[in-house]
């Protein structure tokens, strides 16, 4: 059973930093495409970035120039380096992982924003 498991959420100041972290588990195999999902308060699911195993990535026009993602494929992880965070990045993020046709999703880390 694969597991995805996110850590780095918290409380930041506008204009501060977070690295959010988020290692599979319970797979030889490396997974196809990683991403990260968020969710705010009343509002839809959305994709903020993901990044195939070839390390394409793709992000939502609110976060370019800002968040990062990465990968380490050998350990099955991905990253998303947030930078200049505003209080309309405050949510629920949630990592994402897909093989075979399968996804698999993470728990959730909540990400504040907030002076």
């Amino acid at each position: 059973q694969v597991q995805l498991v996110e850590s780095g959420g918290g409380l930041v100041r506008p204009g501060g930093s977070l690295r959010l972290s988020c290692a599979a588990s319970g797979t030889a195999f490396r997974l196809n495409t990683m991403g990260w999902y968020r969710q705010a308060p009343g509002k839809e699911r959305e994709l903020v970035a993901a990044i195939t195993s070839g390390g394409n990535t793709n992000y939502v026009d609110s976060v370019k120039g800002r968040f990062t993602i990465s990968r380490n494929n050998a350990a099955n992880t991905v990253y998303l380096q947030m930078n200049s965070l505003k209080p309309e990045d405050t949510a629920v993020y949630y990592c994402n992982g897909v093989r075979l046709g399968i996804e698999y999703w993470g728990q959730g880390t909540q990400v504040t924003v907030s002076s």
